[in-house]
């Protein structure tokens, strides 16, 4: 890999995120190639050999106005690419069309081994699972709200019985709508009367209520760390973002250093975490996403996290 190579941003079409770590990435000079699955055809193509040279990949990828030498490559930001759905075959032609690119395009890339992912789009789907996060969270000496995951209503109920105040959360966010209405779920209260057979259909993650005074969103980039107090005085304060006030916060000692053994538990770059502080200054585990959005809080607070990622995606390698 030379010390020229591009940066391969993979993601949407429209993706301010991106865009800002993209701008600074053109302040350093640093070639990009901006590249999305969907766009396969003439859009974008792929060709890659294996197994006829010294190197384990060779080829390249190509856009309309960009080539990315696969041996060449210093960086790959994934941030949120879309995959095509071929909608006009029929379903069982769209399914195995659609799975060959994420088979070949997607494998192809997936192989590099060479160049700094930020994230590994493999070790963001390992990361991604609420109970796996649950359990490591712990295991780095987090504080971790009682949980429970089931499918068994009497258990459900017994868990709600017993810790009062509930809330229930999905174990995974996904496209939703009634009635044709695109519509999304918060994290909401929960009773032990509202809990019927239904709940046997699929597992629910059910979670003792922090008694919070404040949300803390927490940006790691490599060795840099951006935590950002969020009050509300919502529960879930993605529901309001106009009721929101930031603060810009330095962690506890040990909240740093579990957050980012956290990372390392999970092979990844970068994350966003999100905690909870109590009236007694506790913080508590709520999630990661390793892939979340900070954007706007780099325009409420004025922190360098487009600066970051991009200082990080030019050097190449993980500090």
């Amino acid at each position: 890999m030379t010390e020229k190579g591009p940066v391969l941003v993979a993601t949407e079409a429209d993706d301010i995120t991106a865009d800002m770590v993209i701008t600074e990435l053109n302040r350093r000079n640093v070639p990009v190639v901006r590249l999305n699955p969907a766009d396969i055809g003439v859009d974008l193509t792929v060709s890659a050999r294996f197994g006829t040279c010294p190197a384990p990949v060779v080829g390249q990828v190509r856009t309309r106005s960009r080539t990315a030498d696969l041996t060449q490559v210093r960086a790959v930001y994934w941030r949120r690419p879309t995959w095509p759905v071929f909608t006009y075959y029929g379903d069982d032609d769209a399914r195995y069309a659609a799975a060959q690119v994420r088979y070949g395009l997607g494998g192809t890339l997936y192989s590099l081994e060479g160049p700094l992912w930020v994230n590994h789009p493999l070790r963001n789907t390992a990361a991604d699972y609420k109970p796996a996060q649950l359990a490591a969270a712990q295991r780095f000496g987090l504080r971790v709200p009682p949980t429970i995951v089931t499918n068994d209503p009497g258990e459900a109920r017994q868990f709600i019985t017993s810790h009062g105040e509930v809330i229930h959360k999905t174990l995974r966010w996904t496209p939703y709508q009634r009635d044709g209405v695109p519509v999304t779920t918060w994290a909401e209260p929960v009773t032990a009367a509202e809990i019927d057979d239904s709940v046997s259909v699929t597992p629910h993650l059910f979670q003792a209520r922090v008694n919070k005074v404040a949300d803390i969103r927490v940006l790691v980039v490599g060795s840099r760390v951006f935590a950002v107090r969020i009050d509300s005085g919502l529960l879930d304060w993605r529901k309001d973002y106009s009721a929101l006030s930031y603060t810009v916060v330095d962690l506890p000692d040990h909240v740093d250093k579990a957050l980012r053994a956290y990372l390392d538990h999970f092979g990844l770059v970068s994350g966003s975490f999100d905690l909870a502080v109590d009236r007694t200054g506790d913080h508590w585990w709520l999630e990661l996403n390793p892939n979340g959005q900070w954007a706007w809080l780099e325009e409420k607070t004025g922190l360098g996290m487009s600066a970051a990622f991009a200082d990080l995606l030019t050097r190449g390698e993980a500090p």
